[in-house]
């Protein structure tokens, strides 16, 4: 019975920790944002005059990341999925990765969608591992990729330091020290099964593969249509990098949706990029705008409603 009785205890005060280090982290960045509300203030101004095509066009990009995460949830089960209640799933999971940290609201909503479409709960969190996985994979890969191809793409001799160009790295080299350890050897082995079922069809492995690496570039892409709605001229290559940096900046972080930290990282990599602080602010919040908050009501009606039928 004693045993017994901490296991609660020990996981609430998990939560509790999880919890105070995610409030910590947003008062912290409430602050930022309080000390620096002239130009959060200009920077909105800058957004409301931006060009509307490329806005239109960034919005095009936005709707398109819910697709690609469809297209790779599929790959990562060997059994089909309904279409249109996938992509229903992924705009849901989008608004509630917006609440709970770490993309664990997105996390929650595919977990249950995959049992609802018949598969165990084992088998689903290893097709939600196996999409995360290869999702940090891509944005290794595309972030080594960028400083092969352009080395100039993020001006690190002058504004950045060179280990911040390399946390996708880093993180994806902890993470497989963490799989290789001894408590974790026999999921991964059950895991390494479901994949190799999922890679011996090559349209499942293109569609896993292929909507991980849509996805970030769209991601990008969104960055990229409102750098250029605001009137500025970075190559593609800087603002691309700009991004992966930050998003693998923010993932070491454990706010709802990057919330704070992903701001706060994807303005400093804009920054670095050579964009003045205002402006770098105003791409920011349209990122934000268009990826978070304007679909986050819809997206929460998407999710009661998949929930009354019995879709979640």
């Amino acid at each position: 019975m004693a045993v017994s009785d901490r296991v609660p205890v020990t996981g609430g005060r998990r939560l509790c920790l999880r919890w105070g280090i995610t409030l910590a982290v947003l008062i912290a960045a409430g602050g930022v944002l309080a000390s620096h509300w002239g130009t959060l203030d200009s920077g909105t101004d800058q957004l409301a005059a931006a060009d509307d095509e490329w806005l239109l066009l960034a919005c095009c990009a936005t709707v398109a990341t819910w697709v690609c995460a469809a297209v790779a949830q599929q790959g990562a089960v060997v059994e089909r999925l309904p279409r249109g209640r996938l992509v229903a799933a992924q705009f849901a999971a989008c608004a509630a990765n917006h609440i709970l940290p770490a993309g664990a609201g997105a996390s929650l909503v595919n977990l249950r969608f995959l049992t609802r479409c018949g598969l165990s709960t084992r088998r689903s969190a290893t097709a939600l591992a196996v999409k995360a996985a290869v999702g940090g994979i891509v944005r290794c890969v595309l972030g080594v990729a960028l400083l092969v191809a352009s080395p100039g793409a993020v001006p690190v001799s002058a504004r950045v330091p060179h280990a911040l160009v390399l946390v996708p790295v880093v993180a994806a080299a902890v993470g497989s020290a963490v799989l290789a350890s001894g408590r974790l050897r026999r999921a991964v082995g059950r895991a390494v099964t479901d994949v190799r079922e999922v890679h011996r069809s090559r349209g499942r492995a293109c569609a896993l593969w292929g909507g991980s690496v849509a996805f970030a570039l769209l991601h990008a892409g969104v960055v990229v249509a409102v750098v250029h709605a605001l009137g500025l001229t970075l190559p593609t290559s800087h603002v691309v990098m700009a991004y992966v940096v930050a998003s693998g900046a923010a993932a070491l972080l454990p706010t709802p949706g990057g919330l704070g930290s992903l701001d706060a990282a994807l303005a400093f990599a804009l920054t670095a990029a050579g964009a003045p602080g205002q402006t770098a602010i105003s791409a920011v919040i349209g990122y934000r705008l268009l990826t978070g908050w304007l679909p986050m009501a819809p997206g929460l009606l998407v999710l009661g409603l998949l929930a009354r039928r019995s879709a979640l």
